[in-house]
């Protein structure tokens, strides 16, 4: 008798080779865009941070500068000028003693296979700063 069990053994377990490369091949499409979807996720927040930052940084130059205007443009364009934005917009805003920047792009989702799912992403992010005199 353990000879059949020995011998049933056998068969089974010819029956299973190969089992986990199939499963491999079925999983891996799957763990692969959940892996191109996190990296796509992980830019567009980039992207808002680098929005976000060159907002305060525009305003803060506008607020010391004499012109507001040339200087917040060129202190977001120093923060922005490693990305890949599109339509990148600064608009700055100065009322009484108060100056307002706002920077708004665009980042194009551009990661093979999950970009084409997804639309481009606007980025808006506003500062506001007290101005000092210069």
């Amino acid at each position: 008798m353990p000879s059949s069990v020995a011998s049933e053994q056998r068969r089974a377990d010819r029956r299973d080779r190969g089992q986990a490369a199939v499963e491999l091949a079925l999983c891996l499409p799957v763990v692969l865009l959940v892996l191109l979807g996190v990296v796509q996720v992980a830019v567009v927040v980039r992207d808002e941070l680098l929005v976000q930052h060159a907002a305060r940084e525009a305003a803060r130059a506008a607020s010391v500068a004499a012109a507001a205007r040339p200087a917040a443009s060129t202190a977001a364009g120093r923060v922005l000028s490693g990305a890949r934005l599109a339509a990148v917009g600064i608009e700055v805003a100065v009322a009484g003693d108060v100056v307002r920047v706002q920077v708004s792009a665009l980042t194009r989702t551009d990661v093979p296979l999950i970009g084409g799912l997804l639309g481009d992403v606007a980025h808006r992010a506003t500062a506001v700063m007290t101005l000092e005199p210069p």
